[in-house]
């Protein structure tokens, strides 16, 4: 099967996967008094099988993993959880660390110890379009101090990540959340996660469009039987309004997506059979990762900038198991096109179709993008159109897509600024925590968080840029002008010490690893402006999108990686397994021969993606085999330097601290301007 996105074309694997028949009906099961009952003006829908009570196997051949059976048991989502955080253990058990996941926390313990476990859980907040209010932003660096690790992590999906608080303090913690703007449910588990949106915060029509568009989206896919406040707060609801045109998708059932009698209309006792994940962008802004997501919405405007509707993609998704090659990343593909009045009823189908029909047997095939790569799109979107009770209307041509960062001071477009800030791999600690609270809580900044783990602060007056740039600055948070083009774009996930899934390091190792690409940059020839995108996971499943990067490491052993060669720059072209078990130690080995057949081989303005897919990987195999160094040493890049002399004397001294010499004359320059910051305006 081939997907055509912004011109380019990416060969999807087809699977073929024994099939889970989904939910069987009342009928089906003896259950007549939990069927559907549809309004006699609706047409006869034969796939209509959802229950509100959970549907035993009609046979011994459609198995359910024990999840299904965690959450069939649960009264929904409550059950044994609600007695697992009575006892005086530090951890809790099975069940209830799988329904913990639909709270918004995993249980966790520190790998890095031996012996016995020192358990600790991790908590993540839902915050559609990244936003954060600046009293949210104020209480989460107050928790990560006071019950938490000391540092505060901000994730790929436009959220943040608190790590290392112990079971006795979850109900404080979480209800602290609550009760200050925020909140956790649905972060995890089997059910709709974060809506992600662009987090710039331009005043422009569509991008105020994608970004009320994601919080609807993420208000009508909400969890509605209360199980998270039952517990966390005693019941007690923290009012909120929603749109009315949400609250009518979600009650509407005139084509037998609801449950009905039920406390959660569309997920029933099950909810979905694994998580799921939607974005909505603007055209050209691919900041979102659009094509990884389970769906992904475009916002399509007339020529006068007014939203007129949305393209829609379905299927992608990263995780995968290692050697087991019936698991695979996958981009999206296009499913249609809808009017704006439309979206949450559309949206609402997809939801729907994936509940009835993802399978329930094997966790590892539960996606979205399995059942579309056994069923085709073709049939997909049939089953899609009784759920929503129209036929998609043809694709709406798009630009080309570009990966935008909005790091940097820009305009919103009201007359106030943003200014985006580079974080490496999301992680905020230290002196960098410090002047953050001080310069939000002083200008009472509200906050973004980006798909790049990089953080917005918004609605900054004019004149507070030069004192704003300054404290910034003095805390290393500079402008990107002063990092290094390979930390702009690289990501990494958490893993070790904490992710119990990790097989190797990844947060903890990408410092290193960044520092030895632009050593071997520097050797090679390429110029410091020169970059990759890299993105490092400790184990398969994907969390930093590796399989779409330039040059991915996914931990496939101690120390040890699996290589990914070819996504491109704009994240719309999917990365292939180039190597498996390459040691940390053994990296140069094949990074050197790469980057220098790029320097010397490739076309005009030629990615580093697009060059190892052009030339092949048998092509590239054969240059690691044969490398013997460069035909003749980099000439050495003096624009840094007055003369060779100062060049080889800052290179004796940066071998010392395992760097190169751009690297070490950039960081004096970088601490020089930190220090003497004047503030001018560029």
């Amino acid at each position: 099967m081939t997907t055509s996105f912004g011109g380019s074309v990416n060969i999807v694997k087809e699977v073929d996967i024994p099939k889970f028949h989904g939910l069987k009906s009342g009928s089906d099961l003896n259950l007549s008094r939990n069927a559907i009952s549809l309004p006699s003006t609706t047409r006869s829908l034969s796939r209509i099988r959802a229950v509100s009570t959970p549907a035993k196997p009609a046979t011994v051949t459609e198995k359910r993993s024990k999840v299904e059976i965690f959450k069939e048991q649960s009264n929904f989502i409550r059950y044994p959880l609600n007695e697992e955080l009575l006892t005086d253990a530090p951890n809790i058990n099975e069940p209830a660390t799988q329904l913990i996941k639909f709270h918004g926390s995993y249980q966790q313990y520190n790998r890095d110890e031996r012996g016995s476990r020192t358990y600790s859980f991790m908590l993540r907040t839902k915050n559609p379009c990244g936003k954060v209010p600046n009293q949210l932003y104020l209480t989460m660096d107050d928790l990560a101090d006071q019950f938490g690790i000391g540092t505060l992590r901000l994730t790929t999906r436009q959220t943040f990540q608190l790590h290392g608080v112990p079971k006795k303090d979850l109900k404080t913690v979480m209800s602290t959340i609550i009760n200050n703007m925020g909140s956790t449910l649905g972060a995890c588990g089997d059910l709709n996660r974060n809506v992600l949106a662009p987090a710039a915060p331009f005043v422009r029509k569509d991008y105020l469009f994608a970004q009320q568009t994601a919080e609807n989206i993420a208000a009508l896919l909400t969890p509605q039987s209360g199980f998270y406040y039952d517990i966390w707060v005693d019941g007690e609801r923290v009012l909120t309004s929603e749109p009315p045109e949400v609250i009518q998708a979600r009650n509407d059932n005139s084509h037998g997506t609801n449950f009905t009698d039920s406390p959660e209309p569309i997920y029933g006792t099950q909810f979905l059979p694994r998580k799921f994940k939607i974005a909505v962008t603007v055209p050209t802004d691919n900041s979102v990762d659009l094509l990884t997501n389970d769906i992904g919405v475009v916002v399509v405007t007339d020529d006068s900038g007014e939203p007129q509707g949305f393209n829609i993609y379905v299927g992608g998704g990263m995780g995968r198991t290692h050697r087991l090659e019936a698991t695979f990343p996958r981009l999206a593909e296009p499913l249609g096109y809808v009017p704006k009045e439309d979206i949450l009823y559309a949206v609402k189908a997809i939801v729907v179709t994936q509940r009835e029909n993802g399978r329930r047997d094997d966790r590892k095939y539960s996606r979205m993008k399995y059942l579309i790569s056994s069923w085709g799109i073709e049939k997909f979107r049939s089953v899609v159109e009784e759920y929503y009770g129209k036929k998609f209307e043809p694709f709406r041509e798009l630009p080309e897509w570009e990966f935008k960062s909005h790091l940097g001071w820009h305009q919103q477009g009201d007359g106030s600024l943003f200014c985006g800030l580079h974080v490496d791999n999301g992680r905020i600690g230290g002196k960098m925590k410090k002047t953050l609270r001080e310069v939000i809580e002083k200008y009472n900044l509200n906050v973004r968080i980006t798909p790049n783990q990089n953080m917005i602060l918004t609605d900054i007056r004019a004149s507070w840029k030069r004192p704003i740039t300054t404290a910034l600055a003095q805390a290393g948070l500079l402008e990107p002008r002063f990092v290094d083009p390979l930390n702009i774009t690289a990501m990494a996930c958490p893993a070790f010490p904490l992710c119990p899934l990790a097989i190797t390091e990844a947060e903890r190792g990408i410092p290193d690893i960044l520092n030895r690409i632009r050593a071997v940059f520097d050797k090679v020839g390429l110029k410091y402006n020169e970059s990759v995108v890299v993105r490092i996971t400790g184990c398969p499943n994907g969390c930093a999108r590796p399989y779409m990067a330039e040059l991915g490491l996914v931990g496939d052993g101690p120390n040890s990686y699996q290589i990914w060669l070819g996504g491109s720059k704009n994240q719309t072209s999917l990365a292939q397994s180039f190597m498996d078990k390459v040691k940390i130690l053994d990296l140069e080995k094949v990074l050197e021969p790469l980057f220098y057949h790029w320097k010397q081989k490739r076309q005009s303005k030629e990615s580093f993606g697009d060059f190892t897919t052009r030339i092949g990987f048998e092509k590239l195999k054969e240059y690691i085999e044969k490398w013997d160094g460069p035909v003749a040493p980099a000439r050495h890049n003096l624009s840094l330097f007055a003369d060779k002399e100062t060049y080889e004397a800052m290179d004796e001294l940066a071998k010392l601290q395992n760097k190169s010499a751009h690297q070490l004359a950039l960081e004096v320059i970088r601490n020089f301007v930190a220090s003497s910051q004047n503030g001018k305006s560029e």
